[in-house]
């Protein structure tokens, strides 16, 4: 599987990198531990550095809306998923519990600022390619109608796009009988240190998704 970003990002986007990792899990509904560290450290910190900074004043969440507007999306519109989560911890509502794959994912969301996906790869066909979307292009959110994707990042591929920094689709979305996953960080920030944030994302999920046989990589 290859995994690339197209020339209609690089384009407008210059910053865009893609932290990728592939593993084997057996995914289950929810994992203690994890949720102890969600709701006793981090909730807490990020609530401190909200009241600091205010949400646009997190580094790598300003970097992925200026990605966005650079692409011509709204990014206040259509907001990245890890904006979407600080503003749920702002507000007190912490975060839907899904599984310990997806909570994981959730996890490193939020102590990047950047957007994280997991996708199931049974249901991802061919090769993988960061696009842009194109006009009028929308698909099935998850939990969501459908979502228009038009000039948003998305991942796509030989059957269209499945995912982008702001709502996955169905397609290929991490359930209970997934076993191959590739999470994916969308980093819109050449001074963040990937390599760095792909070891801390390994560490958490062999630790609290049990993922077996990672292989980590960066796309630019």
């Amino acid at each position: 599987m290859e995994v690339r970003i197209d020339s209609s990002v690089k384009e407008k986007v210059e910053s865009i990198r893609l932290g990728c990792l592939v593993y084997d899990v057996k995914v289950k509904e929810k994992n203690e531990e994890l949720w102890e560290k969600l709701e006793n450290e981090i909730f807490p910190q990020l609530v401190s550095v909200i009241e600091e900074k205010g949400i646009n004043g997190v580094e790598n969440i300003s970097s992925s809306k200026k990605a966005y507007k650079s692409l011509g999306k709204d990014p206040n519109r259509y907001r990245v998923s890890s904006e979407a989560l600080y503003r749920r911890i702002k507000q007190g509502k912490g975060l839907y519990q899904i599984n310990t794959v997806v909570d994981t994912n959730n996890l490193i969301s939020l102590e990047t600022g950047f957007s994280a996906g997991s996708y199931d790869l049974k249901n991802v066909k061919g090769n993988i390619v960061l696009r842009k979307g194109a006009e009028g292009e929308t698909y099935k959110g998850i939990g969501k109608d459908d979502i228009n994707i038009e000039n948003l990042p998305v991942l796509a591929d030989s059957e269209g796009a499945f995912g982008s920094p702001t709502s996955d689709s169905t397609k290929a979305m991490v359930t209970l009988n997934s076993e191959k996953i590739l999470t994916l960080i969308y980093c819109f920030s050449k001074d963040e240190n990937l390599e760095k944030i792909l070891n801390k994302s390994k560490e958490y999920l062999e630790k609290y998704a049990g993922a077996e046989n990672i292989e980590t990589f960066t796309v630019e």
